[in-house]
């Protein structure tokens, strides 16, 4: 065996093994794989296809002498010892790019229930509360001519920018770096972070998750949040304090929140649910057929290269 991959995928990415003659297994249970079988698959593969559920730890590389690259399945590579595969000469790659739009798309889809309050109308007709329209009944926010912040201007980033100014609303911006190219498509502002919680009606995260983002959003920056603002995240969930940000949703400060993803998953917090203007999604930003596709076939390319002996195509190093 060449290949092991931890979870089933789409089909192109067996097509193109199968075409390219590598041989190939993979764990056939759509659930994430038990570590003591992990453990036993990975020795004497060539290459590893795994996803953000399998922590690929120094006790998994250390079983797989002969691995020449772990092709992740995500655009974060979190999941990864990056540092210990590096010191092994294993290259590591990711998927960029091919999920940018589906979860942008995503992110606005949040965006927009979240303004519009869906979820608390939803919940009032399953209550069988709903009794007619009525003037002030469950009144939105129209984004037009609001401050929409992003927390990190990277490809998703951008993409959701780009989405957020058709709705008319005035983009502001942190990041590392300065995004001109952002900036010329939107006419977004590069800001600081105080500014960019202060003012940001709607603020919608985008940072990676790494040592110096993990809790990110914690109870000072989430105190300095706009009042009335609506708070997004697509990225990874323990960028933000949950347990902070329950507190803050107790306090009444916020419109609304919208997570598709969140911090111990796939274990939720039963209290998030407790909150009508809480709207949570079961890490969905991918979830098309287009997204999903491009992901295995990206991920298998660098797979096919690297054992060619050829460069990878989306190396993170």
């Amino acid at each position: 065996m060449k290949v092991f991959i931890t979870r089933e995928l789409p089909e192109i990415a067996f097509k193109l093994l199968k075409q390219n003659k590598i041989s190939f297994d993979y764990y056939k249970k759509d659930k994430p794989i038990p570590r003591k079988l992990l453990l036993t698959k990975v020795k004497e593969c060539e290459a590893l296809i795994s996803l953000l559920t399998e922590n690929i730890d120094r006790e998994v590389i250390d079983q797989m002498p002969g691995c020449k690259i772990i092709a992740n399945y995500a655009v974060g590579y979190n999941n990864i010892d990056i540092d210990f595969a590096k010191k092994r000469n294993i290259i590591v790659t990711n998927t960029p790019d091919v999920l940018t739009e589906s979860t942008a798309d995503l992110t606005m889809t949040l965006v927009l229930a979240c303004a519009r309050r869906l979820s608390e109308g939803q919940k009032l007709l399953e209550a069988n509360k709903f009794k007619g329209w009525k003037p002030k009944l469950l009144l939105g926010m129209e984004l037009k001519d609001k401050t929409f912040g992003i927390l990190g201007a990277g490809r998703i980033g951008s993409a959701v920018a780009r989405r957020a100014k058709s709705f008319g609303t005035n983009i502001i911006y942190v990041d590392s770096d300065r995004n001109q190219k952002l900036e010329n498509e939107t006419g977004a502002k590069k800001v600081s972070l105080k500014y960019l919680l202060e003012n940001s009606d709607i603020l919608s995260v985008h940072l990676p998750l790494n040592s110096q983002t993990y809790h990110f959003l914690n109870r000072e920056k989430l105190n300095q949040l706009k009042r009335n603002s609506i708070l997004i995240n697509t990225t990874r969930g323990e960028i933000i304090d949950e347990k902070t940000l329950i507190k803050k949703l107790k306090s009444e400060e916020l419109m609304a929140v919208g997570l598709d993803v969140f911090e111990n998953e796939p274990y939720l917090n039963p209290e998030l649910l407790k909150f009508p203007n809480v709207l949570v999604l079961p890490h969905l930003g991918s979830a098309t057929k287009e997204a999903r596709d491009g992901m295995a076939e990206l991920a298998v390319k660098n797979v096919i290269n690297v054992l060619k002996k050829k460069s990878a195509l989306t190396p993170v190093f």
